[in-house]
């Protein structure tokens, strides 16, 4: 059974800004694991942080010589300057039973059939601002952070891509892909309508 990295949601209205990037993760330095820069395949740059619960898994199982499919949650301020926070990584070979055969099987075929590809990121969230001009929407993503003193539950992210003003404040689901350090919308559903109306 292989695991699916970005898993099927649970709730319609459920939240979430998550993806998958191919790279080798750089941290700053020895004494700072947790903070660095990922390192696509065409040389790009992102600036990336380790969380927590991710930390144990790079300290015990990642080379940081090689690249690896990194599961991660994306924050931005602007269309320029993405920031990735690591959740996990997807290896098929380490986290699944799978032969441990891996010179022989491509993980991009893998992930196409979960279809998934690599910089493919999931958001779903309310639909909060449409910038015509520019070109760019801003989506509203409420955390499900199970702890009570976590300040930033929700986190706004923008994302470079045309929507119809009449969707404004609804809640969508959008297929997003990384370009560079820009978010870029590929298709999006609409799946429920006028959400400040119905609180």
């Amino acid at each position: 059974m292989l695991k699916n990295p970005i898993p099927k949601v649970t709730n319609h209205l459920q939240h979430r800004a998550i993806g998958i990037v191919y790279g080798e993760f750089i941290p700053n330095g020895s004494d700072q694991l947790n903070r660095g820069f990922l390192i696509d395949n065409k040389g790009e740059k992102i600036e990336t942080v380790i969380l927590g619960k991710a930390l144990p898994l790079l300290k015990k199982h990642i080379d940081l010589k090689k690249s690896y499919y990194w599961i991660v949650y994306p924050k931005n301020k602007n269309t320029q300057n993405l920031h990735l926070q690591v959740a996990g990584v997807w290896d098929p070979y380490q986290l699944n039973n799978f032969p441990n055969d891996s010179s022989k099987t491509n993980f991009s075929k893998l992930l196409e059939k979960l279809n998934l590809k690599d910089n493919y990121f999931s958001v779903r969230g309310e639909l909060v601002f449409v910038n015509t001009q520019k070109k760019e929407i801003v989506i509203k993503v409420c955390s499900a952070a199970k702890s009570k003193n976590f300040k930033n539950k929700n986190f706004k992210l923008v994302i470079k891509g045309d929507l119809s003003l009449e969707i404004l404040h609804s809640f969508v689901s959008l297929d997003i892909n990384r370009d560079g350090n820009s978010l870029k919308l590929i298709n999006y559903e609409v799946i429920e309508k006028n959400l400040s109306k119905n609180n």
